[in-house]
């Protein structure tokens, strides 16, 4: 936004006006001819006689050049200048762990869009991008599992890395079953590594766990002891041949913790869920004091110089001709 730092200086744009009018103008004395017979040679010409002095007066070239000068003055002492948006900072951050089933049933190709198929995981990468994008503030962290899990990116507050590694991992990558005890162990080992108190999990999966390591809900208490909130998020329709999707206990897990569980049979549903997380944990900022400004005032200062320093050469170069 545009806006003048000293706006109460264009008060003083009139004040030549009055110095004109109040000022007594500079008499300036001539050299003159003393003749005895000055009264004779008056009226031989048919002039009249005068007594007061010659009084320089300036063209209106002149008057124009001074007036810009001043406006110019007046603009760079009323300090424009270009005031950004007051910055905005995080009012509460969070450390957010994001585990996803990579499973080989996520690469189940069942999910349509504008009449393509796309399989599981590219849906969930695709709406799971957009989200991260959305958490500038959060330190965000990456957990896969399959039969194992492993930590795709530590807590961290650069999300295009993040993204860039969700963008890289394909299905498979940590083998073919689904040890949901194991991720929410994993996340709790990441979690222990950080300081920030409010600490939230995303946990996806199209499965049920597959009974190695500890249990799911077992996992859910030591989370709930650590005060973490892990919402959970099933994929694909549970009623489905050949699925194996354990909303039961995926219910569970967000009761436990206090978080909630969504369902998400396609991509549509995914988006959804994606935006009422976002709902229930909002990015909160508040107004920094400090506002960007671009000061401007050196511009006009420069007009002003340059055209005062324009108007002395003009002076200089009339006063020789003059003088020839």
């Amino acid at each position: 936004m545009f806006e003048f730092a000293n706006i109460w200086v264009f008060w003083l744009l009139p004040l030549p006006i009055l110095v004109y009018w109040l000022w007594p103008p500079v008499h300036r004395k001539a050299e003159a001819l003393m003749v005895p017979f000055i009264n004779q040679a008056a009226e031989a010409t048919g002039d009249k006689l005068r007594r007061h002095a010659w009084i320089s007066r300036r063209n209106i070239f002149q008057w124009i050049m001074l007036l810009l000068v001043w406006i110019s003055f007046i603009v760079a002492f009323a300090r424009p200048q270009i005031v950004g948006q007051p910055e905005m900072k995080v009012k509460t951050a969070r450390s957010f762990v994001i585990a996803a089933d990579i499973s080989f049933s996520m690469a189940s190709k069942d999910w349509v869009v504008d009449g393509n198929r796309y399989t599981r995981w590219e849906g969930v990468k695709q709406v799971l991008g957009d989200f991260i994008e959305t958490r500038d503030g959060d330190r965000l962290g990456l957990i896969f599992f399959g039969t194992n899990a492993y930590v795709q990116t530590p807590l961290t507050t650069e999300l295009e890395v993040v993204n860039w590694f969700l963008d890289e991992t394909d299905v498979g990558m940590a083998g073919q079953m689904t040890s949901v005890g194991k991720a929410i162990g994993m996340s709790m080992k990441l979690f222990e590594q950080d300081t920030i108190v409010n600490k939230v999990m995303l946990l996806l999966t199209d499965g049920q766990d597959g009974g190695k390591g500890m249990t799911p809900i077992d996992a859910a208490y030591l989370a709930k002891a650590d005060s973490v909130k892990i919402y959970t998020l099933g994929i694909g329709d549970p009623d489905a041949p050949g699925s194996d999707l354990d909303e039961a206990t995926l219910k569970e897990i967000s009761q436990i913790t206090g978080g909630k569980y969504f369902r998400a049979m396609d991509q549509a549903q995914l988006q959804q869920a994606s935006e009422e997380l976002e709902t229930l944990e909002p990015m909160e900022f508040e107004e920094e004091d400090y506002k960007p400004i671009t000061h401007l005032y050196f511009y006009p200062l420069l007009v002003a110089i340059g055209l005062a320093f324009i108007l002395i050469i003009i002076r200089v170069i009339l006063s020789q001709f003059k003088k020839q």
